[in-house]
């Protein structure tokens, strides 16, 4: 029993120690998106360019909600004037104005709209270039692993030695 009980301790202080050498042999580093983006002249720029278009794009929007709030004003202040016949006309044309700013809307902010495809259109390849570099610094390294510490994923602390955002950035052509 004894001999037993020691042999149990023994694997497991081997299984320990194996798993303590393969837990050190992993490399990690970490990166700051926010940082790299930000000095990403070219991520600023399509950023600038969205605002724009979604201003744009909203006051066409608000245009039509405008003209709908002013027929149905114009509409509650001639009611008692209006035949059924153009009662039932105006309603319609309140409703078909409202129906044209919510699939204006839906056009171009809703989930496949305008919008999401200028900004894939505009963010993707400056994403698909730090992803690429990010890969091709963590192979050359031997990293397993490249976490986001600008994401919220509980990192507390971040030794400067493994942050490689500047190498992405030098690699990437930016200081």
């Amino acid at each position: 029993m004894k001999k037993r009980l020691t042999t149990i301790i023994m694997l497991f202080i081997v299984s320990l120690a194996a798993f303590n050498i393969t837990a050190q042999a992993q490399k990690y580093a970490l990166l700051d998106m926010e940082y790299i983006l930000k000095n990403i002249p070219a991520y600023e720029r399509a950023n600038e360019q969205l605002s724009q278009v979604s201003k744009k794009w909203q006051a066409e929007v608000e245009a039509l909600n405008t003209e709908a709030a002013t027929l149905y004003r114009n509409y509650q202040n001639e009611i008692v004037f209006l035949s059924q016949e153009q009662k039932k006309a105006r309603q319609e044309a309140i409703m078909q104005k409202e129906k044209e700013a919510a699939d204006l809307k839906k056009k171009y902010f809703g989930p496949e709209g305008e919008l999401f495809k200028k900004r894939e259109a505009l963010m993707t390849p400056i994403q698909d270039e730090i992803y690429n570099t990010v890969k091709e610094i963590a192979e050359l390294r031997n990293y397993s692993l490249v976490i986001d510490r600008s994401s919220d994923n509980g990192i507390i602390y971040g030794s400067p030695k493994v942050d490689i955002s500047n190498e992405v950035l030098q690699k990437l052509g930016y200081q």
